[in-house]
């Protein structure tokens, strides 16, 4: 059962026990949320592998430190610094369901109905959208060859590589990078099969998160992503948010509102006429604990 438990009230103090944490999910993407604003909190690669880990630590997708605003970052002020780490230790840009679930912890801690979140992606805006459902603006696309970033110049409405069903995606960033792949069907696509290779190719010199995406009408799309560091994750925010992008790129839809069906629910994506991208969904407190003092 989903608890809500406000995020002032962690604090350390149990004799042989770290810090304390909250787990969170959106749509099964579960996070490990540390707050680091009054003391710091800077894990080594390895614990953060080891904090990650669902047999070592307590597991999740991905680990959630959050820092005092940074000053002079942005002309709006933030109400904090979110860093977002990958189970194997690499710091990244950004994350749909996490900014969801944070959004959620600092608007109950703050009692504001909007709060603004400071990412290495950029401003991210959260405001309620009904109970235990957040809205995030999550930013711009970005198309540029430089922007995803790709290895070359070239058009990115049409890539040019695949494997197997998977041919010719869309390359896009909105905060990581993206390539988006369209199939007739996607229950007969294995993104566990294709995903690996397409994530490393030399084209991606990050590497890249792998979206396919079946267009179920103008205003649903169904999809699967294969996610950095390399796992076929439950749901994807920011890999919902460019699927509908490059739907659009591509002539599929004129919709603006689109309704995109992943393996562990719904969210709901809505391009602005000022081309920021907006994504409303739900969010869950799991639990909270202390991490272990690692040797």
């Amino acid at each position: 059962m989903s608890q809500n438990i406000p995020f002032t009230e962690m604090e350390a103090g149990i004799v042989g026990c770290g810090r304390p944490f909250i787990k969170m999910h959106g749509l099964r993407n579960d996070f490990i949320v540390v707050d680091g604003r009054r003391q710091p909190y800077k894990p080594t690669s390895e614990e953060i592998v080891r904090i990650c880990d669902r047999r070592e630590g307590v597991g999740g997708d991905e680990l959630l430190i959050v820092a005092p605003p940074r000053h002079g970052s942005a002309d709006t002020e933030a109400y904090a610094f979110l860093r977002i780490f990958n189970p194997d230790g690499r710091e990244v840009e950004a994350c749909g369901n996490a900014s969801r679930c944070m959004g959620w912890l600092f608007l109950q801690e703050s009692g504001r109905e909007e709060v603004v979140i400071d990412t290495l992606g950029g401003l991210l805006t959260c405001r309620r959208a009904g109970e235990h459902q957040v809205a995030v603006d999550m930013g711009k696309l970005r198309t540029g060859w430089q922007d995803i970033p790709l290895a070359q110049e070239m058009d990115t409405l049409h890539l040019g590589i695949g494997a197997g069903p998977l041919q010719d995606p869309v390359g896009m960033n909105i905060g990581n990078p993206h390539a988006v792949f369209f199939v007739a069907d996607l229950d007969a696509v294995d993104l566990t099969t294709y995903g690996p290779q397409l994530q490393k190719h030399p084209l991606f010199p990050e590497e890249a998160n792998i979206g396919a995406a079946q267009l179920i009408n103008s205003k649903t799309l169904k999809l699967s992503v294969w996610e950095r560091p390399g796992a076929l994750t439950t749901a994807c925010g920011t890999g919902a948010c460019v699927a509908v992008g490059a739907a659009h790129r591509r002539g599929l839809t004129e919709a603006k509102r689109m309704t995109v069906i992943m393996p562990a629910g719904s969210v709901e994506i809505e391009l602005k006429e000022d081309g920021v991208v907006v994504m409303t969904g739900p969010v869950e407190t799991c639990y909270a604990g202390y991490l272990p003092v690692l040797d």
